[in-house]
């Protein structure tokens, strides 16, 4: 088994209710653990900013699946949801996002391990440094240290997900 971190995200039709419901798909998948998740937090659109506010949270599991075959899961879920690619950084019902896969170091046209700019995401790095703040990601530290470096991002902790 492998452990792997996975990025959620909502801003469209009720957020919470969405990251949750995601958790319960991620949890549902075969050969799969759902081991940690964190709180929920509320975060100000990047990027676009003519949108709502997301909702975010990250997850820890242990699964079986391979990276590539984890990814095509978190896109069909994604799909399920309802989720539509408009353009970069637009609104969206979901977006699941694979973090990191049991050191695996990877980069191609679909998928790149770790996630290449988790690190400079509060909404990422944050969360993730809830659950798992000894995760080390090399050359860069660990997720704790990352996440007090971008405190100043108006992360705001919301509730727990369970």
């Amino acid at each position: 088994m492998a452990q792997a971190f996975i990025a959620l995200g909502s801003n469209l039709e009720q957020p919470a209710a969405q990251i949750r419901a995601a958790l319960a798909a991620i949890a549902a998948l075969p050969d799969t653990e759902l081991t940690r998740q964190s709180a929920l937090y509320r975060t100000a659109p990047v990027g676009f900013a003519d949108q709502p506010d997301f909702i975010n949270a990250v997850a820890e599991v242990n699964t079986a699946l391979a990276p590539r075959e984890l990814l095509r899961s978190l896109l069909a879920i994604e799909a399920e949801f309802g989720r539509v690619r408009t353009f970069r950084n637009a609104p969206r019902v979901l977006d699941l996002d694979l973090l990191y896969y049991s050191g695996v170091a990877q980069s191609d046209e679909d998928l790149t391990l770790p996630h290449p700019r988790m690190h400079l995401r509060g909404f990422v790095m944050i969360p993730l440094a809830e659950i798992a703040p000894g995760l080390a990601l090399p050359a860069l530290g660990t997720a704790g240290e990352l996440a007090a470096g971008l405190a100043d991002q108006g992360v705001e902790r919301l509730e727990t997900t369970s």
